[in-house]
């Protein structure tokens, strides 16, 4: 029993501990890396636009038929648009973004670090003086952070048009009318902090994926299981995320406001 709670302690410190030594060189990683940081960008957001838009279609369109059916029934289906865009925008639309570049982003992640663990590439640059966690790691995770946001734009767009879709094949509202309706509920702040949280999704997903890789043992087998591995512990991250990020959302809300937003 004992030695099954010091485990998972010490792996929690280690983890936290890599976590802090990448945040400490995400400065230099930017100022000396920025043109790998762009490249990854483009791996991680670009490259991931067809399984993201798709989810976010199937998404909007599946939402809206099953929901209009229920309100529909108590003549309120007027309503669905409003409340739609609301549950699409503020939750289900950056926890899709979220889980997605969990799935994609954390196994690609963990594979990689897995086979550059594997043939050695990570000890030969710290013998030859270059550190891995600067120079692999970092950029890696900058990549993610900066690229969920763009996808949970893109998630929540294409969810929205899909919607859209949905209610020109079966239900009654102008296409005008549609988006007005949508924007009864939702304010600025409330999407800009609803947006804005997925770049700490992305910092988990880069530094989790990055941390399964890289504690891979040295054998083809253990590649494999490290990139189920950093599907399973990105997602589950994510998911801790968003819970831990459910009382500062307020916060920021009001900040915004204050600001102006």
């Amino acid at each position: 029993m004992e030695r099954m709670l010091i485990g998972p302690i010490v792996a929690l410190y280690r983890f936290l501990v890599f976590a802090v030594r990448v945040a400490m060189a995400v400065p230099s990683a930017l100022l000396r890396h920025g043109g790998e940081v762009v490249r990854l960008f483009e791996e991680v957001a670009v490259k991931s636009l067809p399984i993201v838009v798709g989810a976010g279609l199937s998404v909007g369109l599946v939402t809206w038929f099953q929901t209009h059916r229920l309100l529909a029934a108590q003549g309120a289906e007027a309503a669905l648009p409003s409340f739609l865009s609301v549950a699409v925008v503020v939750e289900l639309g950056p926890l899709l973004a979220g889980v997605l570049a969990a799935g994609r982003v954390g196994a690609g992640l963990a594979a990689e670090m897995g086979v550059m663990t594997l043939n050695e590439e990570i000890d030969a640059r710290i013998v030859l003086g270059s550190d891995p966690i600067g120079g692999l790691v970092a950029p890696r995770v900058i990549a993610c952070v900066l690229a969920a946001p763009l996808l949970t734009i893109l998630v929540d767009s294409a969810a929205l048009v899909g919607a859209l879709t949905a209610e020109g094949i079966g239900g009654k509202l102008s296409p005008e009318l549609f988006w007005r309706q949508s924007l009864v509920f939702l304010r600025l702040p409330d999407v800009v902090s609803a947006t804005l949280k997925t770049a700490v999704f992305g910092l988990m997903v880069g530094l989790v994926g990055c941390w399964v890789g890289l504690e891979s043992e040295r054998s083809a087998e253990s590649v494999g299981r490290a990139a189920t591995r950093g599907v399973v512990w990105s997602t589950l991250a994510v998911f801790a995320a968003n819970v831990a990020l459910v009382p500062v959302i307020p916060w920021a809300v009001a900040w915004l406001e204050r600001a102006g937003l």
